[in-house]
């Protein structure tokens, strides 16, 4: 049965009372699942990347405080940013411009699952992963969302933290510590992020003007963007293969991350060398979908690579 959200409630006599209907799913769309995705995989992958082997009970809470965090951050972002989304395209059947759900029941939900998230991770994992946890969703919530955003198009690139300490929470809740592994894993997220959502504001600046976000193609012209975009790609590119140099990536990952780090730079260039509007927005598609591969492949392959390392000892014993 849907929950029911009583909006543009009167007492006046004579008035007629609103109802809107907030299913399951839409309170499932407020924590941004896409995003808790991203989320959840990279906070796994710096779990079981991590030295050593975690109580698996444990690990599982871990992970599901590391979600449910990512999803207040998401409820919590939509609550701010409701105004904006009932102008962008991509962004206006969300349940809060849709009418599905009130604003104010929006951030009791966030808050209330945030110090959820919290509170278990602190009490039955460890309070640093629960600290880094806090301070990632303040990040998010009130950093980017209610600072960032809308005052500099240089947003994405600082608020990208928020989505590259994942990894380095789930590092933190396996060994109750930060390592210079855990931060190379936080600054491949960093890095990649900028080239990855300028890649997806170069064809989608239009929403962004309409909302009055200050996105960088908007702001600085689709040619300082494209530039950016390189330079981006030629720091990120080095830093996906410092796992390798580390010794916390085997040679798959090795030999992986300097080839599609190879092409996330053609890529880039390719897009810097479009000549005609068609084709840079063909080519900002093309960089944007492959900055996904890029990210999700690298990450698969320690994933991978930590598991046989761990499992095969288990298997041979």
């Amino acid at each position: 049965m849907s929950l029911v959200e009583k909006n543009n409630i009167s007492g006046s006599t004579g008035q007629q009372i609103h109802l809107s209907e907030a299913s399951a799913a839409d309170y499932i769309a407020l924590l941004k699942p896409r995003v808790m995705s991203l989320v959840v995989f990279t906070g796994f992958v710096g779990l079981i990347v991590a030295p050593g082997h975690m109580n698996p009970i444990l690990a599982a809470i871990a992970i599901l405080c590391i979600a449910i965090g990512g999803g207040a951050s998401g409820a919590l972002n939509m609550w701010y940013d409701a105004d904006i989304d009932r102008i962008m395209k991509r962004t206006k059947n969300r349940p809060i411009p849709a009418g599905l759900v009130r604003e104010e029941t929006v951030l009791a939900y966030g808050i209330t699952l945030s110090v959820f998230s919290v509170m278990t991770l602190g009490l039955l994992v460890n309070w640093l992963s629960a600290a880094l946890l806090a301070f990632t969703i303040f990040f998010y919530s009130v950093v980017y969302t209610m600072w960032l955003k809308r005052s500099t198009p240089q947003n994405i690139v600082i608020g990208g933290a928020a989505g590259a300490f994942p990894p380095m929470i789930g590092w933190a809740a396996a060994t109750g510590s930060v390592s210079i592994e855990s931060v190379v894993l936080f600054l491949i997220i960093f890095l990649w992020t900028p080239p990855h959502f300028w890649a997806l504001s170069l064809f989608m600046s239009g929403d962004y003007e309409a909302a009055n976000v200050p996105m960088m193609p908007n702001v600085k012209g689709e040619k300082s963007t494209r530039l950016q975009i390189v330079v981006y790609s030629l720091i990120v590119a080095p830093v996906g293969v410092l796992p390798w140099f580390l010794g916390f990536g085997g040679h798959v990952y090795g030999v992986l991350s300097t080839l599609l780090g190879a092409i996330f730079i053609w890529r880039a260039v390719q897009l810097w060398m479009a000549p005609q509007h068609e084709e840079q927005m063909r080519a900002a598609r093309a960089l944007f979908k492959f900055s996904l591969v890029y990210l999700s492949a690298l990450f698969c392959v320690l994933l991978a690579e930590a598991l046989v390392a761990k499992l095969l000892p288990v298997i041979g014993g």
